[in-house]
């Protein structure tokens, strides 16, 4: 299989392997007018498999949505067909509007215009608990 390299945009290295697709959705990259590479299950010699995303175009990426679902993604930035940038992720302190409260009783389900807002609360489990009702929510699900 040939994927061709890209001039200026960026690489998402380092996915779990069948995780491409759910970032692909959250970062909303189908609404793009470029092209966009999903790679998947490439053998890795450190994780054993990986997926990869190549964008064909400098974007503004969300950060706290890729290090939520997965905070070992390796955000590279491309200029000029030249790696310029390597980002490496951590599990973010805060998600505002990311993930929505399961809690048919909090207060952002009634009041739907509020922010839905996590805090991390146990960095090691990868869990957040919503900020009004305490309710827990692991990374990525």
């Amino acid at each position: 299989m040939n994927i061709d390299s890209i001039q200026n945009g960026v690489v998402l290295d380092h996915i779990q392997a069948g995780k491409s697709m759910e970032i692909y959705q959250y970062l909303r990259l189908d609404r793009l007018d470029c092209s966009v590479a999903i790679i998947k299950n490439v053998r890795s010699g450190r994780m054993g498999k990986k997926d990869i995303i190549k964008i064909d175009s400098p974007v503004d990426l969300d950060l706290d949505v890729l290090g939520y679902i997965d905070a070992n993604i390796t955000v590279n930035v491309i200029r000029n067909g030249v790696r310029v940038e390597k980002n490496h992720l951590t599990l973010p302190q805060k998600l505002v509007n990311i993930v929505r409260c399961k809690n048919p009783r909090c207060i952002t389900v009634a009041e739907p215009q509020l922010d839905s807002v996590f805090l991390l609360t146990d960095p090691a489990r990868h869990l957040y608990r919503c900020a009004y009702c305490d309710t827990a929510r692991r990374d990525g699900k």
